[in-house]
């Protein structure tokens, strides 16, 4: 240590770099003691990896230092402008589509008996279950044998139905539930209750996507990773929009997905 203290005057250095693992930790006091006579400069940098970090900053927690390792960065004022973003924007969007939704409702019960809106159970904020709202688009007893993933082969819609799907105007009544709080305009794609505990424990990370609002839209889905693409890729993306939240993203992703969504063959 007396080596570190003689180089640091030597060199006149303005830094000192500690990096190491946090357990050799230990070695941390003595380096900060053989610099207590000096200006220069300590930083510490640990070793995180593998760990896959989200918004790591350091905090004071009750006078205690803290590494926030995994923390959202939704909170307080930020929560306050994102859930103002929702109710503006779905009570100007159900206000205007309103006319479509009555003529789709028409549509549905029209050509198959049943109710006009199918409740789906789905994983939302802090892994709370909701119920998501879609026109329905498939037989009352389409789901008989048991729930199906995304867009199955096979799956069975009317056809009505497999227009509305093809071109996500199923989706519509979801503006209903970011409306009620339920949802957000923009953040990650809900997944139903039986597939999340199966992912949970497939994909690294997953759970952390429901540190946030499920959205419409999101940045995977105007990337390409919407409906049945790779799960990891979404992940990545779900994380790094919630590591990157800002209103003017989300701004541009509601305007990436106005031009997508019905140009796009894959549904949410």
């Amino acid at each position: 240590m007396a080596w570190l203290a003689r180089q640091v005057s030597r060199k006149q250095a303005q830094e000192v770099w500690i990096c190491m693992p946090f357990s050799d930790s230990a070695v941390i006091a003595p380096i900060m003691h053989a610099l207590r006579h000096s200006t220069v400069q300590i930083r510490l940098i640990p070793e995180f990896a593998p760990l896959r970090l989200i918004n790591f900053q350091v905090n004071r927690v009750s006078g205690l230092h803290a590494f926030d390792l995994s923390v959202t960065s939704m909170t307080g004022w930020a929560s306050f402008s994102k859930r103002l973003e929702d109710i503006v924007i779905s009570a100007l969007i159900l206000a205007l589509i309103s006319p479509v939704m009555i003529g789709l409702a028409i549509g549905v019960k029209l050509t198959s008996p049943g109710p006009i809106f199918y409740r789906q159970e789905r994983v939302g904020w802090n892994g709370r279950p909701f119920n998501m709202l879609k026109f329905r688009s498939m037989p009352v007893d389409a789901e008989k044998a048991g729930v199906q993933w995304g867009n199955a082969k096979g799956k069975t819609t009317t056809r009505f139905g497999a227009f509305i799907r093809r071109t996500s105007l199923d989706e519509l009544p979801q503006f209903i539930n970011v409306f009620l709080g339920d949802m957000s305009i923009v953040g990650p794609r809900p997944e139903r209750t039986v597939f999340v505990e199966q992912f949970k424990e497939e994909v690294p990370n997953y759970m952390k996507k429901h540190m946030v609002k499920a959205g419409i839209t999101g940045w995977a889905q105007v990337n390409g990773w919407r409906g049945d693409t790779r799960l990891d890729k979404r992940i990545e993306c779900d994380l790094w929009y919630i590591e990157n939240w800002s209103l003017v993203l989300d701004v541009r992703i509601i305007l990436a997905t106005a031009f997508k969504v019905f140009t796009d063959k894959t549904a949410y």
